[in-house]
């Protein structure tokens, strides 16, 4: 049995339901908020995730950071050496889906080209009449940056285990590739 820990990310514009979605996560759904406070800094969430077909589990430190741009860089000296990351947008909202590059790019500055497995989240699953950004986008753009894609909606808890579940396999997967490469290193004696 292996206990890994992974800080996980949550980036997103401001609004988008990043911490609904941790907050719904991490307290197994008994904990949505219908009156939030923006957050201005950066929260802290941790839940054991079991990795299936294993007794292996991956402990994530869900990192929730603010998404107004006035709070970035003071979040970004709080992220320290993520894990993985988890990008939320709004499904009902296109401008926060096009910040989701931005927010990749900003990662890929802060973490100097170390592989970090993650996933797209299309959020607010439950107001389909709003839906501004389609699936087919949203899995192509994800896709193209390496990440898988889920839809979810904190409010319904529709979905809410399936992105935390999608990083911690991927992360258990890049710790499993890395202790085989070690165990066939051959050292000549």
């Amino acid at each position: 049995m292996v206990k890994l820990r992974a800080r996980c990310l949550l980036l997103g514009d401001a609004a988008v339901g990043k911490s609904a979605l941790s907050q719904m996560f991490s307290s197994d759904g008994a904990h949505f908020h219908k009156n939030y406070s923006m957050t201005t800094g950066v929260e802290l969430h941790t839940k054991c995730v079991n990795i299936s077909e294993t007794t292996d589990s991956v402990e994530l430190y869900i990192i929730d950071s603010a998404g107004k741009e006035i709070f970035q860089d003071f979040c970004e000296k709080m992220w320290g050496q993520p894990s993985v990351v988890c990008v939320l947008f709004d499904l009902t909202s296109q401008q926060s889906f096009d910040s989701c590059s931005q927010w990749m790019d900003r990662v890929r500055a802060h973490c100097r080209g170390m592989q970090l497995p993650g996933v797209l989240v299309g959020n607010k699953s439950d107001l389909s009449e709003r839906r501004e950004v389609q699936t087919t986008v949203a899995q192509e753009w994800a896709q193209s940056q390496g990440l898988d894609y889920h839809e979810t909606s904190a409010k319904e808890m529709e979905n809410c285990e399936a992105p935390f579940h999608s990083v911690a396999r991927a992360f258990h997967a890049l710790y499993q590739e890395r202790r085989e490469t070690i165990r066939n290193l051959h050292i000549p004696p």
